[in-house]
């Protein structure tokens, strides 16, 4: 199992890195992954804008980007690209602690690449559940 965290055109350093591993793969198992090659990316606006509009031909701003590179079924191999200014923005609106919203956001990537969605209604509300289910098992 190998999950890594960068950070791209930013200074970034997540906190308490070991913690966030364990934490990763118990929300993979408990869905019945394995995580084999998973990397956080953390970023800037500007660079996520750039991942974006070159690779998804989006003319948005983001907080998280989710590429799937897995070849098996279970297994878990992939980049989620995160911008750290995105994030304590909306940290900000929902009124959180941006730690938080960084857990919300990396478990949500992690989420997209178990195969759930959040396109229409009532795929957003399940994703919030877990979302709110994997941020309680951090704690």
């Amino acid at each position: 199992m190998a999950i890594q965290f960068f950070e791209e055109d930013i200074k970034f350093s997540l906190k308490e890195k070991n913690k966030h591993k364990k934490w990763l793969k118990t929300i993979a198992e408990n869905e019945g992954f394995i995580i084999t090659d998973l990397n956080y990316i953390f970023c800037s606006d500007e660079y996520l804008y750039k991942i974006n509009f070159d690779y998804l031909n989006h003319n948005t701003y983001t907080d998280i980007i989710t590429f799937d590179n897995s070849e098996e079924k279970n297994f878990i191999e992939g980049d989620i690209f995160i911008s750290i200014e995105r994030i304590k923005e909306n940290a900000e609106k929902t009124k959180n602690q941006t730690e938080t919203e960084i857990l919300r956001v990396m478990s949500h990537g992690l989420l997209h690449l178990m195969g759930y969605k959040d396109k229409s209604k009532e795929d957003k509300k399940q994703m919030s559940k877990l979302e709110d289910k994997s941020i309680s098992l951090f704690h």
